[in-house]
């Protein structure tokens, strides 16, 4: 007859310490969050003490032009930088993963640089070139600043996946008459396809989420949505950001709920 194995008293301590650490990580990540939604349903303008349940922010917040029209520019802009950085990320790593340049791996570190460069050196160096080529700030200089340290993490996510594949699967399709643009678009492109979906997520979320360079780019006219909250919150609490806040935080938890489940219901039952 078997022993049942019991866990030695000092790692049922560790175990115990490890989990409460985990309870006060999740506690101090969540917390803010949760007060904030809360608080978005607070009556009183000053939003830090509670007066009462009220949805009079919401229907200020849809009523709102000025962050309609923000909110607007952002999701145009992010489309667009989103689109750009998945063809150009994409095409990068398969030239670099196809061809053998001479000076290949400087090439490779310096399309990467947009990665690690401080925010705001890259915001004035794009600012800097702009003037002295005198492009007017607008909506193309923010999309192209945006793509600039965007496509650099397609281009990570795609370079990773094409360290597996196979090389007879491109030979394979042209052996039975694919040339090489109908092999790449037919056969190589739907191998890619996990790593540019999430290459594109992670450009998506970057470009709407961005402030530092967008603050050195943009115009009165193309001005994003982060930078509309800045400037609301620098001139006081303002109870229609956490409403705001509250939205994208209700989107994404559905977002992911969904995907969670789509996610359960693809998945093989067992037996």
């Amino acid at each position: 007859m078997s022993r049942k194995w019991k866990m030695p008293g000092g790692m049922r301590l560790a175990n115990a310490l490890c989990g409460g650490w985990t309870v006060l990580v999740m506690i101090f990540l969540y917390f803010p969050i949760v007060f904030l939604v809360i608080y978005s349903f607070n009556s009183s303008k000053l939003n830090i003490v509670w007066e009462g349940f009220t949805w009079q922010w919401y229907g200020e917040l849809l009523g709102n032009r000025r962050l309609i029209d923000a909110f607007v520019n952002s999701m145009v802009i992010a489309c667009t930088t989103t689109v750009l950085s998945v063809v150009i990320g994409t095409g990068g790593a398969w030239l670099m993963y196809r061809f053998r340049y001479r000076h290949a791996g400087a090439i490779e570190t310096v399309a990467y640089l947009p990665m690690v460069v401080p925010e705001v050196i890259m915001g004035i160096s794009l600012l800097v070139f702009y003037k002295s080529i005198s492009l007017p700030l607008g909506y193309a200089t923010v999309i192209l600043a945006h793509t600039t340290f965007c496509f650099p993490f397609v281009m990570a996510a795609v370079r990773a996946r094409l360290a597996g594949l196979d090389p007879s699967l491109e030979e394979a399709a042209m052996d039975l008459g694919a040339g090489p643009g109908r092999a790449f678009f037919y056969v190589i492109v739907p191998y890619l396809m996990p790593a540019i979906a999430a290459g594109g997520l992670m450009a998506f979320a970057l470009s709407l989420d961005e402030v530092i360079v967008s603050y050195f780019t943009t115009s009165a006219a193309s001005i994003t949505l982060p930078l509309r909250i800045y400037g609301m919150a620098k001139v006081g609490l303002n109870p229609m950001i956490n409403a705001l806040s509250t939205i994208f935080v209700a989107v994404t938890a559905v977002i992911l709920i969904a995907m969670e489940f789509s996610r359960q219901k693809r998945r093989p039952k067992a037996g």
